[in-house]
């Protein structure tokens, strides 16, 4: 797990240093996106990944299916270890991660729900994992695609564009593909720097407002970019034909310039006391 940027993997070396267990170093570190890690230690192979992947490469999860079965219907992600031998595979154990979302997250969705954005969630995570944590956070059950591969999330990404314009918001490297793919990725500042080098808009904190934050100050500055468009063209529309027709005095026309900088520029700064919404219906509600 020291060679894998997942979420999951750090939590599990925070969890080995808790409890100053000793880390036995691992060789030849391969990460399989989507799937899972494998490595040698002491010239045997070691997998750590899911179901299926295991499952493909020959290993019989029989032995603790049972468990994995509840705690895949706990809501949590289950990670499968695995040993070879050079003979045969060897079912070591397996990793339940309880990964619940982030105290901000609901009343982000809430807020995205109230401006008309459709939210979807793609997850590598098993369905029950996935369900769980929609659930909670307000996203409907319809709109949670489970079990996808990172090259998947591309192509999810890529058939929701025919109904609009798309947004992905990420953090890790199986998340690459998808904010590459999106009208506008967004990565988490605390995210991996595959997932940051391919997003357009990187959050300066890992908080899900700020989703909410970035789309609202995108749109007012797309409606005041409109607003001053109108005001300069405005001007000209006016004066040049009066000038022309030399209804207009030179001063008047002057000043019809420097007014026309002048609304131009003060409507932009406007933007200067934008807040973002949820942090003022915070203060309001305080």
């Amino acid at each position: 797990q020291s060679g894998s940027e997942h979420p999951l993997a750090r939590a599990v070396l925070a969890a080995a240093a808790e409890t100053h267990l000793s880390i036995t170093p691992a060789d030849r570190l391969r990460a399989v996106p989507g799937r899972g890690i494998e490595g040698w230690i002491d010239g045997q192979r070691w997998l750590l990944g899911s179901a299926g992947w295991l499952s493909d490469e020959g290993v019989s999860l029989t032995a603790l299916s049972d468990d994995a079965e509840r705690h895949a219907e706990a809501g949590r992600s289950v990670a499968w270890l695995a040993q070879s031998d050079d003979e045969r595979w060897h079912l070591r154990g397996l990793l339940a991660f309880a990964d619940p979302p982030r105290p901000e997250a609901a009343a982000a969705i809430a807020a995205l729900h109230r401006d008309g954005v459709r939210t979807v969630m793609l997850s590598g995570d098993n369905p029950g994992a996935a369900r769980a944590v929609a659930t909670s956070v307000g996203i409907d059950a319809a709109d949670v695609q489970a079990g996808v591969l990172p090259a998947d999330k591309a192509t999810a990404i890529e058939r929701l564009r025919s109904d609009g314009p798309v947004a992905m918001v990420g953090d890790g490297i199986n998340d690459a593909p998808a904010l590459a793919a999106a009208d506008v990725g967004i990565a988490m500042g605390s995210g991996t720097d595959v997932a940051m080098q391919s997003a357009g808009i990187t959050l300066m904190r890992s908080d899900p407002r700020l989703v909410v934050a970035a789309i609202d100050i995108a749109r007012r500055t797309r409606n005041k970019i409109r607003q001053n468009l109108f005001w300069a063209f405005i001007y000209n529309v006016i004066g040049l034909p009066l000038a022309a027709a030399g209804w207009l005095d030179p001063v008047v026309a002057g000043a019809a310039m420097a007014m026309s900088s002048v609304s131009v520029v003060s409507n932009a700064l406007w933007l200067r006391r934008w807040r973002p919404p949820l942090e003022a219906q915070q203060k309001a509600s305080t």
